[in-house]
C-alpha cells in the first residue's frame, strides 16, 4: 500500500455484496502446556479452537456467541493473524492468509481491524487520541487528503466524539468514549473487515446500545463487514445476520439469525436461548434449560460430542462419535447443526424444565 493511497471511497468499494470476504477452514489452534524438571518439554494441550469452519461475505455481520472459554476471542485473534494458526486455513478475498509471513500479510494488514474488548487498557495512557487513531496511518505510510490529523479529527466526528478533544490523553474520557477511540481507530485505513471482540461488555447498558448503534450505522454505510463477538444474546440478534454458536473450541451450529432464534436444532444453542431474560413480562416464559456442571477442560476435553457431559440427550453414539456439522432434514437452507439427537426446532415452552443428569468426561 503506496503513501500515496487515500482514504475516500469506502471500505467494500472493490467489493461486489455478496462476495466471499472471508473463508475459514479447519481453523485450530492448541496452545501447548509445558511441564518437567529439570528439563521442560510439552506435556499437553490447551484446545482453544478445534476445527471450526465458517465464512463473511462482503458487508455482512457474523455473531460469534458460547459461553465464557469456549474460543470465540482466540478465533477471532486468528482471523487478524494476531495468533498464529497451529492449522487450518483462512483466505481473505481468496489469498490464503494463515501462514503468512509479516511481509505477505502487510499489504492487508489495513483491510482486517479490530475493536477490542477493554476500552480502558486497549489504549494506551500515554499518547493522545490523535496519536492512537492515526498510528495506523503512519504505519502503514498512508497520508490522506488534508493531512492526518484532519482524518483524524474527521474519525473523531463519525463516531460522534468532538473533534477537538484528539489532543487530550484516554483518562480524560469515559469507558463509552472510550470504546468509540477503539472504534475510530479500526476505522482509520477504512477496512473491509472488522473483528469487534466483545465491543460493549465492559460498558454500561445505555452506553452498550449507543456503540451497537454506532457499528450498525457504519456497516449500513460504509459497507463494512463484522465479526462480531459478544455473550448477549440479544444485542447480537439485533446486530448479526448470521450467527455461530461454540462450544469448547467448536462451532455446533450456524444459521441466519432469524433461523438459529426461531428454530435452533442443537440442545447447546436451545438451553442458551432460554436462559435469555425476556423483556416483555406479559409474555409466557419459557421454562429454564438448567445445564450441570461446568464446561470440560479444554486441555482434556471429552470424546465424540464435547457437549454430552451436560446434554440432556446425550446417548452412548455421543461419546463414540463425534457430530458432523451438517444441515439437517427439516432445517432451513444453510442452518448447520453438529448434534446426533438434534431438537425439533421449536422453542416454544417446553414441556418441562430440563436437567441433564451429571456424566464424567472421558
Amino acid at each position: 500500500m503506496s503513501a500515496e493511497q487515500t482514504l475516500t471511497e469506502p471500505a467494500a468499494s472493490a467489493t461486489a455484496p455478496g462476495e466471499t470476504l472471508l473463508e475459514v477452514s479447519g481453523l485450530t489452534k492448541h496452545f501447548p502446556v509445558m511441564g518437567g524438571f529439570p528439563f521442560r518439554r510439552q506435556v499437553g494441550a490447551v484446545q482453544a479452537v478445534d476445527d471450526v469452519s465458517f465464512t463473511v461475505g462482503a458487508g455482512e455481520s457474523l455473531g460469534l456467541v458460547g459461553e465464557s472459554g469456549c474460543g470465540k476471542s482466540t478465533t477471532g485473534r486468528l482471523v487478524t493473524r494476531l495468533y498464529e494458526p497451529t492449522a487450518g486455513s483462512i483466505k481473505y478475498l481468496g489469498q490464503e492468509i494463515a501462514h503468512a509471513s509479516r511481509k505477505e500479510l502487510a499489504p492487508i494488514r489495513s483491510e482486517i481491524q479490530m475493536i477490542f474488548q477493554d476500552p480502558y487498557s486497549s489504549l494506551n495512557p500515554r499518547h493522545t487520541v490523535g496519536t492512537i487513531i492515526s498510528g495506523p496511518m503512519e504505519i502503514n505510510g498512508i497520508n490522506p487528503p488534508g493531512g492526518r490529523e484532519a482524518r483524524v479529527k474527521e474519525l473523531l466526528e463519525i463516531v460522534g466524539l468532538n473533534p477537538e478533544h484528539f489532543n487530550r490523553f484516554p483518562h480524560e474520557f469515559s469507558g463509552g468514549q472510550r470504546q468509540r477511540i477503539g472504534v475510530a481507530r479500526a476505522l482509520a485505513l477504512n477496512p473491509k473487515l472488522i473483528v469487534a471482540d466483545e465491543p460493549v461488555s465492559a460498558l454500561d447498558v445505555s452506553i452498550q446500545a449507543q456503540v451497537v448503534n454506532l457499528l450498525q450505522k457504519l456497516q449500513r454505510e460504509m459497507g463494512i463487514a463484522f465479526v462480531f463477538i459478544a455473550h448477549d444474546l440479544s444485542i447480537v440478534r439485533h446486530f448479526s445476520q448470521r450467527v455461530a454458536v461454540m462450544y469448547l473450541g467448536k462451532i455446533v451450529e450456524i444459521a441466519d439469525r432469524d433461523s438459529l432464534y426461531n428454530a435452533p436444532r442443537h440442545p447447546y444453542t436451545h438451553a442458551l436461548l432460554s436462559a435469555a431474560p425476556d423483556a416483555d413480562p406479559d409474555s409466557d416464559a419459557i421454562e429454564r434449560i438448567r445445564l450441570t456442571g461446568d464446561v470440560p477442560s479444554p486441555l482434556n476435553p471429552p470424546s465424540g460430542c464435547r457437549f454430552r457431559t451436560r446434554c440432556w440427550k446425550a446417548q452412548d453414539k455421543c461419546a463414540s462419535e463425534e457430530p458432523p456439522l451438517i444441515q439437517l432434514g427439516g432445517s432451513a437452507a444453510g442452518h448447520l447443526t453438529a448434534c446426533h439427537f438434534p431438537e425439533d426446532g421449536v422453542t416454544a415452552k417446553p414441556a418441562k424444565t430440563l436437567v441433564p443428569e451429571p456424566r464424567d468426561a472421558e
